[in-house]
């Protein structure tokens, strides 16, 4: 699977995070007003040296913005889980990452991926009592498609206070705000609430252990090799310390489970991701 977000996405998304305008980045990187627009618009840098400078200039790491113009990084494939199940959807064409957790009988959904009749119908053929819906966040390509879900399994809602406002439909009942480390159960799973705002105000991310091996459901707040847009751009140092403090201070070996595009590592993403510190 190709990465979510190209060069132009990357350098735009840090330089509308920084609140810095086209004519600031063409100053000080010495590049033309109409190239970095160009390259924004997803034009190719001619050169490393014009890739160095924007990285200098918007604070990223050179070398992993090197690796995904150049060499076309995307992460090793991720083995898959018995006990996680990815259901796509997509909308207006621009895939969706939704997930089902279960163990002994019972499941947890993580986000809707925009595609409710297709969580039921996994979760009806695989005869699965559904006990929890865990939203990243509010935005309708992960959030559209509960009320489906709601008519056939009165479950709880999980998320973030501050994303509320942002959902379509909202359920009158059932839904929980989580605090930052809420154990949920699933069957003899548990998933845990990571607060991480900066992708929107009220962003959650879930993490568990399947096993040995640790995983992280994070919507939109990181996905390989780049970030979300920050929701208003205002967050975005919120979403960075969200990054780098909470989601890359996991176990080098967890999973990340993006919202779109690959999954990936703690340890991919230390060594290829732009936004992250060096280490």
């Amino acid at each position: 699977m190709p990465l979510e977000d190209d060069f132009c996405d990357i350098i735009k998304k840090a330089r509308i995070g920084q609140a810095w305008s086209v004519e600031e980045v063409a100053r000080f990187t010495g590049l033309s007003e109409a190239s970095v627009t160009a390259l924004e618009r997803g034009d190719q840098p001619r050169d490393k040296a014009d890739v160095r400078a924007l990285a200098a200039t918007l604070k990223l790491r050179p070398v992993p913005l090197e690796q995904i113009v150049f060499e076309q990084w995307v992460p090793q494939p991720i083995p898959s889980l018995p006990e996680i199940a990815t259901i796509r959807g997509e909308i207006n064409g621009y895939g969706v990452n939704g997930y089902i957790v279960q163990d002994s009988g019972e499941a947890l959904l993580i986000d809707t991926a925009y595609n409710a009749p297709a969580m039921i119908a996994w979760l009806e053929s695989h005869r699965v009592r559904l006990t929890g819906i865990c939203l990243t966040h509010g935005h309708a390509d992960h959030a559209e498609g509960i009320q489906q879900l709601l008519a056939r399994w009165p479950v709880p809602v999980y998320l973030g206070a501050e994303d509320v406002s942002l959902l379509r439909w909202k359920p009158s009942e059932g839904l929980v705000a989580p605090q930052d480390g809420r154990a949920i159960p699933v069957g003899r799973l548990t998933v845990h609430c990571l607060a991480t705002p900066g992708h929107t105000p009220g962003g959650i991310c879930y993490r568990m252990d399947c096993g040995s091996q640790s995983v992280c459901f994070v919507g939109d707040t990181l996905f390989a090799g780049s970030i979300g847009k920050s929701v208003p751009p205002k967050l975005f140092p919120t979403h960075l310390d969200s990054v780098r403090q909470r989601l890359l201070k996991l176990p080098q070996d967890c999973i990340l489970l993006p919202g779109h595009g690959p999954a990936t590592t703690v340890r991919e993403e230390l060594d290829h991701n732009p936004f992250a510190l060096d280490h």
